[in-house]
């Protein structure tokens, strides 16, 4: 969340937790009501990068499950903020019932896979990224209908990434919200594991061309919505849009070859 969003959602962990008292039924309310509109805003950012089949309403009831898993299980003794905790669990129900709907077309997996197979195959034949035009061609495709690809199949490489964070940040939190907040003990095997992952993650993202890396970070990092990434780059929103989908392209194509290896 940028700067500007995050002062939006206050963190009322003082006002509603105390480390000697339980939680009454009518705080228990006050704090749902309270962050109903981080809810919404998750579900929002979430939902622009899906198809519109996918309903913003179901998202919502997702992240209140979410939202009263999290008061159910916050500890404040672990010294972290609820409205951090709130968050990952939050998402972590949405992206959860995103993962069980059965709800991508075959004919888009199969577009999918095309596309990693001539991503990996153009980088390499060139010793780079390839670029839209030579991607195109090898794909025997005008420009504007490899674009038009990128945007029919953009929410899976997109929630592909999701889960992934959410899976490494639900075993070691402390990598990307700064306070550990899980008291589980992590298998050591596989703490190599996802080390292994962030760092091919990291090397896969400072390996992509410099426009797609910026927009990556702004999105992920500082958590700019693409019109504000648009603004900042001086690109359309669809364009930064595609250039999101192209990095989400490589990072995936990257990191199946890696693994497999």
């Amino acid at each position: 969340m940028s700067k500007q969003q995050s002062t939006k959602f206050k963190d009322y962990t003082k006002a509603y937790f105390s480390p000697s008292s339980e939680l009454s039924p009518e705080k228990r309310n006050e704090l749902i009501l309270t962050y109903t509109p981080l809810i919404k805003y998750i579900a929002s950012r979430l939902a622009s990068r899906l198809p519109s089949q996918v309903c913003l309403d179901d998202l919502i009831s997702c992240g209140i499950i979410g939202l009263i898993d999290a008061i159910d299980k916050f500890d404040m003794s672990k010294n972290v903020q609820f409205k951090t905790y709130a968050e990952f669990r939050i998402k972590g129900a949405m992206l959860d019932e995103l993962r069980s709907l059965d709800w991508v077309p075959r004919s888009i997996r199969r577009k999918i896979t095309d596309l990693e197979h001539t991503c990996s195959g153009l980088e390499k034949k060139l010793g780079r990224p390839a670029s839209d035009e030579e991607m195109a061609q090898e794909l025997k495709m005008t420009l504007p209908n490899f674009h038009k690809l990128l945007d029919e199949t953009k929410a899976i490489t997109f929630l592909d990434i999701e889960l992934l964070r959410q899976k490494k940040t639900e075993s070691n939190p402390s990598d990307s919200l700064s306070e550990p907040f899980s008291g589980t003990e992590t298998d050591p095997f596989s703490a190599i594991n996802l080390a292994q992952i962030r760092d091919l993650v990291a090397r896969a993202i400072d390996e992509l061309p410099e426009k797609e890396r910026l927009t990556v970070s702004l999105y992920y990092y500082n958590e700019l919505t693409m019109k504000e990434i648009g603004h900042v780059l001086g690109y359309t929103e669809s364009r930064i849009s595609q250039m999101h989908s192209k990095a989400m392209l490589r990072l995936r194509t990257k990191l199946k070859k890696s693994l497999a290896s």
